[in-house]
């Protein structure tokens, strides 16, 4: 499971290290690709093929989903960490996120994700209001 925040600098050759608590699981490879809110999510190869998985299920007849996956999949990259923990994020996926040298790397559960540091903040800020007023229909059972 990933979990917490980092504030790693991406170097001139458009490398991330990536967190030392996040480097077993994503040691034997790693899929990034387009996120929500301009973010890339970053999926062990494992959890990604759960995640295509799930995707295969969804009805060929439906636009929607059609259009999902091939944003989703289009953008996606499969990477290996080198021996220091790095990987490199490509050109498209740092475009479509607005990364530059400073990036933060969030847990998400099954998932990291990796925002330019300032979208972070504001997201953050905007969402944590909404956070304390949630009620117990976002996630069911929850709480």
């Amino acid at each position: 499971m990933f979990l917490g925040t980092y504030t790693p600098r991406m170097d001139e050759k458009s490398r991330l290290i990536l967190p030392a608590k996040y480097r077993e699981e994503l040691a034997n490879g790693l899929v990034l690709t387009r996120g929500q809110e301009r973010c890339i999510y970053v999926f062990s190869t494992e959890e990604f093929k759960n995640v295509h998985q799930q995707m295969r299920q969804a009805p060929l007849t439906s636009r929607q989903a059609r259009d999902y996956i091939r944003v989703f999949l289009s953008g996606a990259s499969d990477e290996i960490p080198d021996k220091q923990g790095r990987i490199t994020v490509p050109a498209a996926l740092r475009e479509y996120a607005g990364l530059d040298r400073d990036v933060t790397v969030i847990g998400a559960g099954d998932r990291a994700e990796i925002w330019d540091t300032t979208a972070w903040n504001e997201y953050l800020e905007a969402k944590e209001s909404e956070f304390s007023s949630t009620d117990g229909e976002a996630i069911p059972g929850l709480f």
